[in-house]
């Protein structure tokens, strides 16, 4: 098994992508090394590839030299409307107008509507319109991705949980906690194996019934 180097001794972006990072370490990477730190983990990642090939992405200062523009509760909403000018929140009046333009009664943001909105006002683009964000909910327009990389923890530990095997331990979330770092800082699949009750025996042992 490899030990996930410091990223100052990471050669290439192909031996960085083989280790798992959170997003808080990839923002703090990308501030270290002078590039843009604003965004999701895939664009932190897209960064730090750049970085590798040699292309600076400079910091977003949008946020900071574009003057916040007066948004109201009460605008009319209409496919046209900016998200940001109105507010978007993921609120009633907000579903009620997805409800009314999708004819589903109890409408629900998918993940992608979620991640796409969080960009769009980091960005403060006032130019992405509900009907942007209606277009993605059908799949028409891709603007932000859903990052399902920080859910592999939680798969983890669910699987850790299921195996009749871990019912040997006490305190489990540290036994699966101490199993995940070891996952996670190698180049090895993040998932959890039997195998690796096995493996580390030795770092769990304590915690045995």
């Amino acid at each position: 098994m490899e030990n996930r180097p410091e990223f100052s001794n990471i050669k290439t972006f192909e031996e960085f992508s083989k280790y798992y990072w959170y997003r808080d370490e990839l923002k703090r990477i990308c501030k270290e090394i002078g590039i843009d730190s604003s965004g999701m983990k895939a664009d932190l990642n897209h960064n730090i590839e750049e970085y590798f090939k040699g292309n600076i992405v400079p910091e977003n200062k949008k946020s900071n030299s574009v003057k916040e523009k007066n948004t109201s509760p009460d605008i009319e909403l209409t496919l046209d409307t900016s998200l940001v000018e109105c507010g978007f929140k993921f609120s009633q009046r907000f579903r009620d107008f997805f409800s009314a333009q999708t004819g589903i009664k109890n409408f629900k943001f998918n993940v992608d509507m979620v991640a796409t909105a969080k960009k769009v006002k980091e960005e403060k683009n006032d130019s992405f319109t509900l009907g942007d964000l209606l277009d993605v909910y059908y799949g028409r327009k891709e603007y932000a991705k859903y990052d399902n990389s920080s859910l592999q923890w939680n798969k983890f530990v669910k699987d850790f949980c299921a195996d009749e095997a871990t019912n040997s331990y006490v305190n489990k979330l540290k036994v699966a906690s101490i199993l995940w770092n070891e996952v996670r800082n190698s180049t090895r699949e993040k998932v959890y194996k039997g195998e690796l009750l096995e493996e580390f025996a030795e770092k769990i042992e304590i915690y045995r019934l």
